[in-house]
């Protein structure tokens, strides 16, 4: 009766039952795992968010399958203040950047064939994969110094999937790992979709919150942080881009530029050779007038919310950068724990002993010391042992997770 592209029934791990027994206990928690910037006691103008909204033209149903040419327009003009102009154009909007991985899919592939996406990162791309009939091939973000796309693991990836490989993934920075696409790798990215004919989907939803040191770093080396994967052209359908260049659409949205997850808007910048470019944008602007999910009221209030966002985009930043300092301290000089190095984002991971399994570790946090922190191979790290944690937190909850999880990693 049922469709087989998701695994059922879905069981759940150790960690799920034992974190639902807790809650409904009424534990209090010290959740090292919040990735809801709403819920973590920042300042929300509530006031001025509910007046954006007010326009008297969300009475008015205007079907836009791109979205509407004043949002994109607005959302341009927020691309354009960050150093990565782009013509509304070749802007698709869409109700979340699952949202856009959804209509990508649709474009690019055909059931059974194969989307490449990062491990680790995110356990997103399974699931979204499978709703649209799609297999997940996997390549190698590497850890030296810093994670880095292993391009040999990707050159096997592709040769695996062969003519089904449609599209690569690259998420950047990369979430959890904060790892940041340099303009090498961004060059051989590019030359290896271009010389294969794979599209490339850049999901830049927090490239908003790279580390200042991390960009001033790059800056100083041979090897710098990419801008964007879109080009800084201006010109409509990608014209100056020619034949060699990969079809490329970078992500974006309010969720996590503006801490707006509730608002539910994101977008799609499509880039590449004229031809594919202009192609790709009338067939997704077809798929997006099957479905238009993008409500009116949020596309009428986008410019506003994007300056209203600004304001909250910097409260999470000196959020982040005081749990940061936090973790990094408490991580400092003999202690046998250590903070690998991140270029951006909203989470850090914390490299602990491996004297006992992730999982053990996790478990005993949550059960002992009521902490909730994700374990590195919910992320699919290559090895153990390693923890991920938020950065969103209020610094003094923060701060005492962190004593509870040094005291159980390094007593165990």
């Amino acid at each position: 009766m049922f469709s087989r592209r998701l695994r059922w029934p879905y069981t759940p791990n150790r960690l799920s039952r034992l974190l639902e027994e807790k809650r409904q206990r009424g534990a209090a928690l010290l959740d090292l795992t919040e990735s809801n910037p709403t819920r973590v006691g920042l300042p929300y103008p509530s006031d001025a968010i509910a007046a954006a909204l007010a326009d008297p033209g969300i009475a008015l149903y205007e079907p836009a399958p791109r979205g509407l040419g004043s949002a994109r327009a607005a959302v341009a003009v927020r691309q354009a203040a960050r150093g990565r102009p782009v013509d509304p154009e070749r802007i698709v909007l869409t109700a979340s950047t699952s949202e856009a991985y959804s209509i990508l899919f649709k474009l690019l592939a055909d059931p059974g064939d194969a989307i490449l996406v990062p491990r680790p990162s995110y356990p997103l791309f399974d699931y979204l994969a499978a709703l649209e009939g799609l297999r997940v091939a996997t390549y190698t973000l590497a850890h030296d110094d810093r994670f880095s796309i292993d391009f040999d693991s990707l050159g096997r990836a592709i040769d695996a999937s062969g003519s089904a490989a449609r599209a690569i993934v690259l998420v950047n920075p990369n979430n959890p790992t904060g790892s940041a696409l340099r303009c090498r790798e961004r060059e051989r990215l590019r030359a290896v979709c271009g010389s294969r004919d794979i599209a490339l989907i850049a999901d830049e939803v927090f490239f908003d919150y790279l580390d200042p040191e991390a960009v001033e770093r790059g800056a100083r080396s041979s090897d710098p942080i990419v801008s964007s994967l879109v080009t800084e052209s201006t010109s409509p359908a990608g014209a100056s881009r020619q034949g060699s260049e990969p079809l490329t659409f970078a992500l974006g949205g309010l969720s996590k530029s503006c801490g707006m997850p509730q608002m539910k808007l994101g977008w799609i910048v499509a880039d590449g050779p004229a031809d594919a470019t202009g192609e790709a944008l009338e067939r997704l602007e077809l798929i997006a007038d099957t479905y238009l999910s993008v409500s009116t009221p949020v596309m009428r209030a986008a410019g506003r919310l994007l300056e209203i966002g600004a304001g909250i985009h910097s409260a999470i930043t000196r959020r982040v950068e005081a749990n940061l300092r936090i973790l990094r301290d408490r991580t400092g000089a003999g202690s046998p724990c250590r903070v690998l190095d991140r270029d951006g984002g909203w989470y850090a991971v914390l490299q602990v002993p491996a004297v006992v399994p992730e999982e053990e570790l996790v478990l005993a946090l949550l059960s002992g010391d009521d902490v909730l922190v994700h374990p590195g191979y919910f992320f699919d790290f290559a090895r153990e042992a390693y923890l991920v944690v938020s950065l969103l937190p209020q610094p003094d909850r923060f701060e005492e997770a962190v004593r509870l999880i040094l005291a159980r990693a390094q007593g165990s």
